[in-house]
């Protein structure tokens, strides 16, 4: 993990001194504010910190900048081993090594927690209390989880500048919703979405669209008619969903956040004038209009556009 490592740190562009103190970095508050309800409830249920899930999430990935994290969602660089799913090659230790492959981010980090769980070498870290961020960023170390030499340093000192340890003591947010009304056809059809608030995002909700998912059955599934859905998202009503799309549950606001008057979004390959809204829970005609940009004007990686 060690080339993937360096590769993530230096895609965000983040400096560390010699003391490892980390400087605040817009696009990491934001991968933090998308990851953290996932990281809560990992935490939940196999009782690693969501402050070390998120931690390692940042540095593996480069804040989802990575070529793993972008490729093949994942977001801790663990390698193919005993791994019978979907992989992709990349340059580690060795050259084009296998590393595990994922549909989604939230099966990463799913992954994450059980990689952690059933491993007899982690097995010691599961007696620390869950607020021992400090504990287990050294004993992740320890155990061999990275070969840097720094890096339970690192986790500590982005722990403390974001001052992600608040969320080990947090409760997972699950506002369950009423079932179809029809008759279910199988049992994917009775599950419940989890929506997830973003605190910093305007107080507006959102949950992750599933596989065949349409604005009229995640509509119907949370009250809300698939027209109002679809306008919120600034999207057509018949606009083909893809899985782990953000839907947003109510209607976006003008600018993003105020944490973020003087941060310039600095846009990435692949990005759109849309996703980029969405990433900060904005309107796409605001976008435009706080760059002075036409609706027909084409973006290019390295462009640099206000968000407030």
């Amino acid at each position: 993990m060690k080339k993937a490592f360096i590769v993530a740190i230096c895609l965000t562009a983040i400096v560390f001194s010699s003391s490892a103190q980390v400087r605040w970095n817009a696009e990491y508050q934001a991968y933090i504010d998308q990851y953290k309800d996932i990281a809560i409830e990992e935490m939940a249920q196999y009782h690693i910190p969501a402050s070390i899930t998120l931690a390692q999430g940042l540095l593996e990935s480069g804040a989802g900048k990575s070529y793993l994290s972008r490729q093949g969602n994942n977001h801790f660089g663990i390698k193919s081993h005993g791994w019978s799913g979907r992989t992709i090659r990349h340059d580690d230790d060795k050259k084009q090594e296998l590393f595990r492959a994922y549909d989604n981010p939230r099966e990463s980090y799913e992954d994450h927690s059980r990689f952690l769980a059933n491993r007899e070498r982690y097995q010691r870290l599961f007696s620390l209390h869950i607020t021992d961020y400090k504990g287990w960023a050294n004993g992740l170390k320890a155990c061999g989880y990275a070969t840097n030499p720094k890096y339970a340093q690192r986790l500590i000192s982005i722990i403390e500048t974001y001052k992600l340890y608040e969320y080990d003591q947090m409760k997972p947010q699950r506002h369950e919703v009423a079932q179809r009304r029809e008759e279910p056809v199988s049992t994917r059809s009775r599950a419940t979405y989890t929506v997830h608030p973003i605190n910093a995002y305007n107080q507006n909700y959102y949950v992750y669209a599933r596989r065949g998912d349409s604005f009229e059955s995640i509509g119907r599934e949370m009250g809300i008619s698939a027209s109002n859905l679809a306008k919120y998202n600034e999207r057509n009503v018949s606009e083909q969903l893809h899985e782990g799309d953000v839907i947003y549950l109510g209607k976006k606001q003008k600018k993003a956040d105020k944490r973020f008057k003087k941060v310039l979004h600095t846009v990435k390959q692949g990005e759109s004038m849309y996703s980029i809204a969405q990433t900060y829970g904005m309107r796409l005609s605001s976008l435009y209009k706080l760059n002075h940009l036409d609706p027909d004007y084409q973006i290019r990686q390295g462009d640099k556009l206000r968000v407030y």
